[in-house]
């Protein structure tokens, strides 16, 4: 279900909120793709949360027509959501972004915690991690193909802004990901779900060993 269709309790979901508000839409569906990955590709709810807080103040600060280095960000992030940073260092960060004219008290609003980015992800877009059981290439397949549907619909999304504005001229138009494995030892090719349910290219176990 898109994000649009889903409220959460009858109220917007403070992350759904800020997704539109700040233009985050690929960021978001990068929240729900990291989160139901598997294996080391599956990022942990507060990692997630970070990650868009990250993001979140980063687009906020170039709205102010500033252009933070990564370091910088990491720094207002930590100021904003942990007791890491000195009473002095925080003060003098809040006066230096105010005179940027960056509003510090609606971004510290603004910034999230895990629990709001676990009810955006369940309640808002209707996601789940199922952790890894069972058939291990399956498992894989599946996590392939959710991928490439997240990165279609989230180009698509991007492409559809662009759309018939100074910046891009398309007509009706599709996306198509192809996720695709060559064996420069045998010099096969496959899809990578073909790949996984054939068990292996055209390397005999010898070859590999």
């Amino acid at each position: 279900m898109g994000d649009a269709e889903r409220d959460v309790g009858g109220r917007r979901s403070k992350v759904a909120r800020l997704v539109d508000e700040y233009g985050l839409e690929g960021v978001g569906a990068e929240l729900e793709a990291r989160w139901t990955a598997t294996g080391d590709d599956h990022w942990s709810l507060r990692d997630l949360a970070t990650h868009f807080n990250r993001e979140l103040v980063r687009e906020r600060l170039y709205d102010a027509g500033l252009h933070p280095s990564d370091s910088e960000i990491e720094n207002v992030v930590r100021a904003l959501t942990t007791d890491e940073t000195g009473a002095a260092e925080q003060t003098q960060l809040r006066r230096r972004l105010e005179r940027e004219d960056v509003d510090v008290e609606r971004l510290e609003k603004d910034v999230v915690t895990y629990q709001a980015v676990r009810s955006y992800l369940q309640d808002y877009r209707g996601a789940e991690y199922e952790r890894e059981t069972g058939d291990r290439a399956e498992t894989v397949a599946d996590a392939v193909q959710k991928l490439r549907g997240r990165l279609v619909s989230v180009t698509e999304t991007k492409l559809e802004q662009l759309r018939n504005t100074p910046h891009l001229t398309l007509g009706e138009f599709r996306v198509m990901v192809d996720v695709g494995v060559l064996c420069t030892e045998c010099n096969s090719r496959y899809g990578v779900v073909e790949l996984l349910s054939e068990g292996g290219c055209d390397c005999s176990p010898a070859d590999s060993e």
